[in-house]
C-alpha cells in the first residue's frame, strides 16, 4: 500500500481504493457462496463465468457509490480521516455502516432466494403492512437468533477490518503534492469510480435487466447482487392487484375474452391461472405456407397526421398505397402513449398499465412474460432497432423471453449513427433487409423504427433523394402539426417504409411474407375537422394509430373499420398463420369471425391523467381512477350521447369492461410468466 516506487498517491484515495477493494471481494465471494449453497439447475461454474462477470460490474456500482460518497466527504477539511479526528471516526463508521448493510442485505436476500429462487426485491417491504404475521412466519421460518449473532459479529469483524486497513495506510506519509496535483488525483479518481457506477462506456448504464439478456432467470439471479434487485424494484413495489377484484371480473370478461370457468379447475391448480390460459388451435381457412412475418413497430404513427384519413398535407402518400393494397384496420388503438409501453403491449398481449412514473419494461418483477412469437415453431426470430434496447429496459423484456432472439442494435449495423436513436430508419430497413434476404428458415422479425421524434433528424445523405418542404404555420396547425422539422420528419418516415418495401420486393422472401406495420402510439394534438371533437378533447389522438397488414400475394386488399387494438397483434399473426398458441393475456385473433364478431372494443389507459376507458360500439367511455367520475362520448360524430344509452345497459357495460379489464391486466402483468 505503500508509494516506494516513486507513484505518489493521497492517502486518502489509497484508504477509500483499498477498502473499495476488500468490499468488492467480499460481494464476490458472496455470490460465488450463493451458487454452491442452491441449486445450480445443471450449470457448471463456467457456464455461469459471463453473470459472475456481470455480477462483477453489478458490485462495483455500489461499491463505487460508496467511495464516491466518500472521497467526497473525505475531502472535506474537518472531515479528512488522517487529519483530523473527526475524519478518522467518520472513516471508520463510513466502513462499519457498509460493511452492516452487506450482511444485512445479503442475510435477507439469501433467505428471501431460498424461498421464492429470486433474489431480493422491494416487494418484501409490502410484508410491512402486515409485520405481526410476517415477524411470526420469518421467526418460525428463519434461524434469527444465528442470523442475529451473524449480523453483530460480521459487522464488528469488517469495522476490526477497516481499522487494520486504516492504520496500515497511515503507516505510510503522505506524500508532498501540490494543489494542482491533489485536485488532479481527485478528479481522476471521481471519474474512474463514476465509470464504475455507471457500469459502462456508453450512451446507457448498466442495468438490472442486462443481467436478464444472460439467456434465463438462474443466470440473472446469480448476477444480479441484492442492492440492484431491491432498489431496481423499490418504485415498483405497489403495484399490484386485487385478486378479489380479478375473481369477480374474469366471469365478466369472459364472453370477450373466451375465458375458462375457474370452478372448473383441477384441483391444486390455480384457478386465475387456469382461467386465463387458452389453448387456441391452428385456425382452418388461413395461410398454410408458412409465411414469414415483420412486424414493423412505427415511431409515433398517430392516424390524423397521415394521408389514410385525408390529412391535407398528405404526409404519407406511399404508406396509403400499401393501405389500399392491404388488410387496414382503421380504428386501432393503442392501450397507451409512449414507446416502452407500446413495444411490451405488442409483445407481451397485456396493456402497460403501470404507474405514471414509470413502465411495466423497467420492472423486475415482471420480467418474466410468455409471448406468443415462441408459438412460431421453426422460425427463426430477430430484432432490429437502429439505436439501443437498453432504453427503458426493452433487453431485458426481449432477450429473457423471446427464445433464440437474434437482436441487432447500432453496433451490429455499418451505417452510421445519425442522433440520440442510433442509425436512420432507412438504413434500419436496408440492414434488416441484408439480414432476412439471406434466411433459408422462416422468420418472425421486428423492426423497430425512431426516427419520427425529435430532434427530428433527416440524414444529409437523404436530402437529394427525400426533399423537404415548408408549410406556413396557420397550414401546419389546422392539419395537426407544431413545426415544418416535425412535418418532414412523418414524411421522411414515409420515405423509409418506401425504400423497405422496394428493397424487399426484389428479394425471394417477398411473396411469402407478411409485413405488418402498427404506431407504437399517436401523439397528441388538435384533429381539427378531420376526426369528430373526442379525438382531440379526450385525446384520442394520443392512441390511435393505424395497423396494416401488407402480402400483396397472400392476403385481398379490405379496409375494416371494428375496433382493434395492438395487445391483438400476435393472437391475429399466429391465427392467420394457421399456428395452434397459447394464450394468456387479453389480445385477440381480430380476423377469427366466430370469436371476435360483436366483440370489438379497444382498452386505454392514460397514467398522465389517471383515467381508464374503453372505445366499443361507437362510444369512448372513460373512468377517472381518483374521483370515480364517467365521461361517455361519441367517436362518431360531435351529437351529445343520448340518455337512453346514457342510462342504459351499454354504459354499464363499458364500465363492466373498463373496470375487469383494467384489474385483469394489473394481474397479468404480474403472472404472465413464459412457459
Amino acid at each position: 500500500m505503500g508509494t516506494k516506487a516513486g507513484i505518489k498517491i493521497p492517502k486518502l484515495i489509497r484508504l477509500i481504493f483499498a477498502t473499495g477493494i476488500i468490499f468488492l471481494l467480499i460481494m464476490s465471494l458472496l455470490r460465488l457462496f450463493l451458487f454452491l449453497s442452491f441449486s445450480k439447475q445443471g450449470h457448471t461454474f463456467s457456464d455461469l463465468l459471463p453473470a459472475f462477470g456481470l455480477g462483477l460490474r453489478y458490485d462495483l456500482r455500489y461499491v463505487g457509490i460508496l467511495c464516491v460518497f466518500w472521497l467526497i466527504t473525505g475531502s472535506l477539511p474537518f472531515l479528512h480521516p488522517y487529519r483530523k479526528p473527526a475524519g478518522r471516526k467518520w472513516a471508520i463508521f463510513l466502513s462499519g455502516l457498509a460493511g452492516f448493510l452487506i450482511i444485512f442485505f445479503y442475510s435477507v436476500d439469501f433467505a428471501h432466494y431460498s424461498y421464492l429462487s429470486q433474489r431480493l426485491n422491494a416487494s418484501v417491504l409490502n410484508y410491512l403492512a402486515d409485520t405481526s404475521i410476517s415477524a411470526s412466519m420469518v421467526w418460525q421460518t428463519y434461524p434469527v437468533i444465528r442470523i442475529l449473532l451473524l449480523l453483530i459479529g460480521g459487522t464488528w469483524l469488517l469495522v476490526r477490518g477497516a481499522k487494520y486497513i486504516y492504520k496500515r495506510v497511515g503507516r505510510e506519509e503522505e506524500p508532498v503534492l501540490k494543489t494542482a496535483v491533489r485536485v488532479g488525483w481527485f478528479i481522476g479518481a471521481f471519474l474512474l469510480l463514476a465509470v464504475g457506477v455507471f457500469g459502462r462506456i456508453g450512451q446507457y448504464p448498466l442495468r438490472w435487466s442486462d443481467a436478464f439478456g444472460l439467456g434465463n432467470d438462474y443466470k440473472a439471479n446469480i448476477a444480479l447482487n441484492p442492492f440492484q434487485s431491491f432498489f431496481s424494484g423499490l418504485k415498483f413495489r405497489h403495484e399490484s392487484y386485487n385478486e378479489a377484484k380479478v375473481k369477480k371480473d374474469l366471469p365478466q370478461l369472459a364472453p370477450y375474452f373466451g375465458f375458462h370457468d375457474m370452478s372448473a379447475a383441477p384441483a391444486g391448480i390455480d384457478p386465475l391461472a387456469f382461467a386465463v390460459r387458452r389453448e387456441m388451435p391452428a385456425r382452418p381457412g388461413v395461410l398454410a405456407t408458412r409465411p414469414n412475418v415483420v412486424v414493423v413497430i412505427c415511431e409515433s404513427f398517430s392516424g390524423y397526421k397521415s394521408s389514410m384519413w385525408g390529412n391535407p398535407l398528405n404526409t404519407t402518400p406511399f404508406f396509403d398505397s400499401m393501405c389500399r393494397q392491404g388488410l387496414f384496420f382503421d380504428h386501432c388503438f393503442t392501450p397507451s402513449y409512449g414507446t416502452a409501453r407500446g413495444v411490451w403491449a405488442t409483445i407481451t398481449g397485456i396493456p402497460d398499465v403501470a404507474v405514471s412514473t414509470t413502465t411495466s419494461s423497467r420492472n423486475p418483477s415482471a420480467v418474466d412474460q410468455h409471448t406468443i412469437i415462441n408459438d412460431f415453431s421453426g422460425y427463426d426470430k430477430f430484432y432490429f432497432l437502429g439505436g439501443s434496447t437498453s432504453w427503458a429496459n426493452i433487453r431485458g423484456l426481449l432477450t429473457n423471453n423471446i427464445e433464440g432472439l437474434k437482436l441487432y442494435e447500432q453496433e451490429n449495423f455499418d451505417a452510421p449513427k445519425i442522433d440520440v436513436w442510433g442509425i436512420s430508419d432507412k438504413n434500419l430497413f436496408l440492414e434488416a433487409n441484408k439480414v432476412l434476404r439471406k434466411q433459408t428458415n422462416p422468420f418472425f422479425a421486428v423492426v423497430q423504427t425512431a426516427d419520427n421524434h425529435r430532434p427530428y433528424t433527416i440524414p444529409e445523405e437523404d436530402r437529394q433523394a427525400f426533399h423537404s418542404i415548408n408549410v406556413p404555420l396557420d397550414s401546419l396547425q389546422k392539419c395537426g402539426f407544431f413545426s415544418n422539422e416535425e412535418m418532414n420528419a412523418f414524411r421522411y418516415t414515409d420515405f423509409g417504409y418506401r425504400t423497405f418495401i422496394e428493397a424487399a420486393a426484389k428479394e425471394k422472401y417477398f411473396d411469402n411474407t407478411i409485413f405488418l406495420f402498427i404506431g407504437d402510439h399517436g401523439i397528441p394534438g388538435d384533429a381539427g375537422k378531420m376526426f369528430p371533437r373526442a379525438w382531440t378533447d379526450q385525446q384520442l389522438t394520443s392512441e390511435h394509430v393505424p395497423l396494416l397488414m401488407y402480402a400483396p400475394k397472400l392476403i385481398a386488399p379490405r379496409r375494416i373499420t371494428w375496433d382493434c387494438s395492438q395487445v391483438d397483434v400476435l393472437p391475429t399473426l399466429a391465427g392467420l398463420c394457421h399456428i395452434p398458441y397459447l394464450n394468456t393475456t387479453l389480445g385477440r385473433d381480430i380476423l377469427d369471425s366466430a370469436r371476435y364478431d360483436g366483440k370489438a372494443l379497444s382498452f386505454i389507459y392514460n397514467p398522465d391523467q389517471e383515467s381508464i376507458g374503453v372505445v366499443r360500439s361507437g362510444y369512448f367511455y372513460r373512468l377517472q381512477l381518483k374521483t370515480g367520475k364517467e365521461e361517455m362520448v361519441s367517436t362518431l360524430n360531435n351529437d351529445p350521447v343520448p340518455d337512453t344509452v346514457i342510462n342504459g345497459p351499454l354504459k354499464k357495460e363499458l364500465r363492466m369492461l373498463t373496470e375487469g379489464y383494467y384489474e385483469t391486466a394489473k394481474y397479468m402483468i404480474l403472472k404472465n410468466k413464459k412457459r
